[in-house]
């Protein structure tokens, strides 16, 4: 018996896990670029908005269709990747279906419903084709979708059709050939869904049928183990990143903005209440706000490497529907580009942060973060929790602060906050004159 197939399957096992290692290990590193933050507490809660959120997909169905067909795609990728755990056993020991003669009937239910969800998994995926290539719907025409991102959209979804008809093609023609009594091949019943493919292969010899059967199995699992590495290159990071995202989401209330800790204090001091003084003064002055994503705390930039670019936050952001040029979306791909950037700049030995860019400026302009209302309806919109307007709010807060590059009108407003405690130019003393006015009036 020739062992040259197992020792084919453990070389590809091998280069799949090194590459998929140093992948984790660099994507890792990106996202601890950004600041350190401290996310454990109300672990209870964690835990229940990562099970709906992520696991349940809870967000998901506020748009009905994209949902359940993404639910198909889901439950399909999580189950048949089961069937992955017989493939890699098979490869190693050099046996064919090992679970079969243990399960029996058990395994043929198994395998049809391995077979209906393959069958769902890709019609699926034509519709989201459809949707994305015909329909044209307009959340994934917006122009930071172009190139790269639509392609990669696109990419996704062909490689899972083929997958899909990799594997029924695979339990066509094996159970052809189990019928035919290759001792090789086991006999599983009916299989209904590869069985509706058997008359197209049914005129082939038994020496084609063995090389098409090998072929989809061999292809099957080298493109599971080349999806995961790939996926750590793609916005379908998602699909491991969204449980450890969802998990460190921010528990406040919506709108409830996080002070700094440096302004809070300096402002504490100023009204004479006690402050607690860090144990070790810092060696720098910190700097005020976010001008690159080493300024945004690492769970920011994990955001950015957990988008879905499904552009749910850009099509309900009051902002962008009003023709104004901020997308939600674009500023978290921006940040994960500019990680991508500063990473492999630090690998190639070159200046990695100092390389003369930044996220403010070279990759998001002020007129972005201005057209921003903090309205929350982009974190409310994401399907796994991504917060957006944190990384705005912080951007926007170091153009005020270290750059007093807030627009004219603003620095009014500012000052008339700070000095009569509302937007207006007037006194405290007659902010509610008006409301006299108009209860005199009312009387007359």
């Amino acid at each position: 018996m020739s062992f040259l197939p197992q020792i084919i399957f453990v070389i590809i096992l091998a280069v799949a896990g090194v590459i998929l290692a140093k992948r984790i290990k660099y994507l890792k590193r990106n996202i601890f670029l950004g600041k350190a933050e401290t996310r454990n507490d109300q672990p209870e809660n964690r835990w229940k908005t990562m099970l709906l959120v992520a696991f349940g997909q809870q967000k998901m169905f506020k748009r009905f269709l994209p949902a359940f067909l993404h639910l198909l795609i889901y439950v399909g990728f999580v189950v048949i990747n089961l069937e992955v755990l017989e493939f890699i056993l098979d490869g190693l020991l050099g046996t064919h279906r090992v679970f079969a003669p243990l399960l029996g009937g058990l395994y043929t239910a198994a395998m049809n419903m391995f077979e209906f969800l393959a069958v769902a998994v890709l019609l699926a995926c034509v519709v989201f084709l459809t949707r994305r290539n015909v329909a044209k719907v307009e959340r994934f025409t917006k122009p930071e979708m172009k190139g790269w991102p639509t392609m990669d959209a696109n990419l996704i979804l062909v490689i899972e059709i083929i997958l899909m008809m990799a594997i029924l093609t695979m339990n066509a023609t094996d159970q052809i050939l189990a019928d035919r009594g290759d001792e090789h091949y086991i006999k599983l019943g009916t299989l209904f869904f590869s069985n509706l493919l058997q008359p197209l292969f049914s005129g082939m010899s038994d020496s084609a049928l063995v090389v098409l059967e090998r072929g989809a199995w061999w292809f099957h699992i080298a493109g599971i183990l080349a999806f995961a590495v790939y996926v750590t290159y793609s916005k379908h990071l998602h699909i491991f990143l969204a449980f450890p995202n969802t998990w460190y989401s921010n528990l406040k209330p919506k709108g409830e903005m996080v002070n700094m800790p440096e302004v809070t204090n300096e402002v504490n001091m100023m009204l004479g209440i006690p402050t607690e003084a860090p144990a070790d003064a810092p060696t720098e002055i910190p700097r005020f706000g976010a001008k690159d994503i080493n300024d945004l705390s690492w769970v920011n930039v994990m955001n950015a490497y957990s988008c879905t670019e499904c552009g749910r936050c850009t099509s309900e952001c009051p902002a962008n529907l009003t023709g104004k040029k901020l997308s939600p979306r674009k500023i978290m791909m921006d940040v994960r580009d500019r990680a991508e950037e500063v990473g492999k700049s630090i690998d190639a030995g070159g200046p990695g942060l100092e390389d003369g860019k930044s996220l403010l400026g070279d990759y998001i302009t002020k007129e972005e973060l201005n057209a921003c209302t903090s309205c929350n309806a982009c974190v409310e919109a994401c399907p796994v929790n991504i917060d957006p307007l944190s990384i705005i709010l912080n951007m926007r807060r170091y153009v005020a602060m270290e750059e007093s590059g807030t627009p004219p009108q603003w620095n009014a407003m500012f000052q008339n906050m700070e000095t009569s405690f509302s937007p207006w130019k007037f006194s405290p003393q007659d902010r509610f004159n008006w409301a006299e006015t108009v209860k005199d009036e009312e009387m007359k």
